[in-house]
């Protein structure tokens, strides 16, 4: 029997990456220009997919300690969105955590008295862009919640976040992505470039094509696979 090398560690530098896009668009990667032009077009890529759904590998989990009469809290400036989120109270044996409802801005600002105080139950949730204004200074994503707390070191927002994609690096760092969605990105990031490179056009049809298939079969693996229970609900009338 033929011996295996033992390793599982296969993978691609944004160098590496962006040689095998250029490659398929029938191109070689040459100049500091391509370079450059195929990192922006990756960022661009990776921004794509977080417009595209829900990127596993970017669900974090994080907290934030409430105070009283607090209305509004700040998220990572990298955050996406929400995905759940539970107000805890206590810890360790003791600890319980409570849902709460996600409400849009129109029932929000429809709120009378937005400063009540008692155990949060609703969150709004203020995306913003996460851009730096010069004149504001950051807009942070933020939540606020209603009503606000009514005690200090009572209640802390446990959520989960998507957070955006790392940036593509200097060529000698790998992408943020799992190992497994090396295929569909390398595919896009040909895509992208063939309509970038005038030899190129002849083949964005296909590489579009190949770009789709890699993609749906990447989506199709990088979800939740937990079984799923529906049940009728019993209505009495």
């Amino acid at each position: 029997m033929a011996q295996t090398t033992g390793t599982s560690a296969f993978n691609l530098d944004v160098n590496d990456l962006i040689e095998e896009s250029f490659e398929r668009c029938g191109r070689e990667l040459r100049t500091g220009y391509d370079f450059r032009t195929a990192r922006r077009s990756l960022n661009l890529l990776t921004i794509e997919w977080a417009n595209k759904g829900i990127n596993l590998w970017t669900i974090e989990q994080g907290s934030i300690p409430l105070t009283q009469g607090t209305i509004s809290y700040s998220l990572p400036v990298d955050t996406i969105d929400l995905l759940d989120h539970v107000v805890r109270t206590q810890t360790g044996v003791n600890q319980t955590d409570i849902n709460i409802t996600r409400i849009s801005v129109d029932t929000y600002s429809s709120i009378p008295n937005k400063n009540a105080q008692g155990r949060p139950i609703q969150i709004w949730i203020n995306r913003q862009s996460g851009a730096t204004d010069p004149v504001t200074g950051v807009n942070y994503p933020t939540v606020n919640l209603w009503p606000c707390a009514d005690q200090d070191d009572l209640y802390t927002l446990v959520y989960w976040r998507l957070r955006r994609m790392q940036d593509a690096g200097n060529g000698t760092t790998t992408q943020d992505i799992p190992f497994r969605l090396l295929p569909a990105l390398v595919a896009g990031l040909a895509y992208h470039l063939s309509m970038k490179l005038p030899n190129a056009l002849d083949r964005t049809g296909m590489l579009k094509a190949v770009y789709d298939e890699q993609w749906a079969m990447a989506a199709d693996e990088d979800r939740e696979k937990a079984s799923l229970r529906l049940a009728p609900r019993q209505m009495f009338y």
